[in-house]
């Protein structure tokens, strides 16, 4: 389970870095802070970014809580298929192959290269549950562009053991995709420099993901995944 939980929070990191989720963060903590970017980036006021902190933890409990029941869902089917266990875990193993091979670009599925992402306007009555419903609507809305990421993590949910083994690999997931927002939520200025110098190197994070989903994929095909955390193989290495 330490396997999985420290997989599932990279996962998380990874998702805040693709292309179509990091190139649109300074848009939508311009929408939780009620400024523009430029007045952003200029505002050294700490009482100002304190409270653009705190629309942010409520943007990231936002999708958190859609991403926790995602977890807790698919560790009910997992208990409730117990029997066929196996056998989804193979069929996730092929799915999570077939997206990373998207992901690296080695073949490309159309579906997941679009997204309806809600478009950040300019608040009119921003509150903390229009931050909140923000994230809801930010979990569903990217769905389509961190998907492939997102469903090897709710494949590794399904051969859980228990109802809290879903809801702590995508607390796991939710955390490695809210720490970053936080921290950019304190820091615009220097997150757009980043933005602006490295947007390229995104892409390659993106492949680097492919490959890693790719390994995960055939490691619950063939049960590796399982074995390496039942016997706390990489406990015993002290990772």
């Amino acid at each position: 389970m330490n396997l999985s939980l420290g997989l599932a929070f990279l996962a998380g990191l990874a998702s805040f870095l693709s292309p179509c989720v990091f190139s649109l963060v300074p848009a939508y903590v311009s929408y939780l802070s009620g400024q523009s970017i430029a007045a952003m980036k200029n505002n050294q006021d700490s009482a100002k970014k304190l409270e653009t902190f705190t629309h942010g933890i409520a943007f990231v409990l936002g999708f958190s809580l859609v991403f926790i029941s995602l977890g807790l869902t698919a560790s009910a089917i997992g208990g409730v298929l117990y029997f066929l266990r196996d056998y989804l875990a193979k069929i996730g193993g092929i799915v999570v192959v077939i997206f990373g091979l998207h992901l690296t670009g080695i073949i490309r599925i159309p579906f997941l290269e679009y997204d309806v992402r809600v478009q950040s306007q300019r608040p009119g009555g921003r509150t903390y549950i229009s931050s909140f419903l923000m994230g809801i609507f930010f979990s569903a809305g990217w769905s389509p562009c961190v998907g492939p990421v997102l469903s090897a993590i709710l494949t590794m949910a399904i051969q859980g053991d228990s109802l809290a083994d879903g809801t702590k690999l995508l607390s796991a997931y939710s955390a490695g995709l809210a720490i970053p927002f936080l921290i950019a939520a304190l820091g615009i200025g220097w997150v757009t420099k980043i933005l602006q110098r490295y947007s390229k190197l995104t892409h390659y994070i993106e492949i680097i993901m492919g490959v890693i989903l790719i390994i995960v994929g055939i490691m619950l095909f063939f049960g590796v995944l399982e074995t390496l955390n039942q016997y706390g193989f990489f406990v015993d290495l002290g990772l």
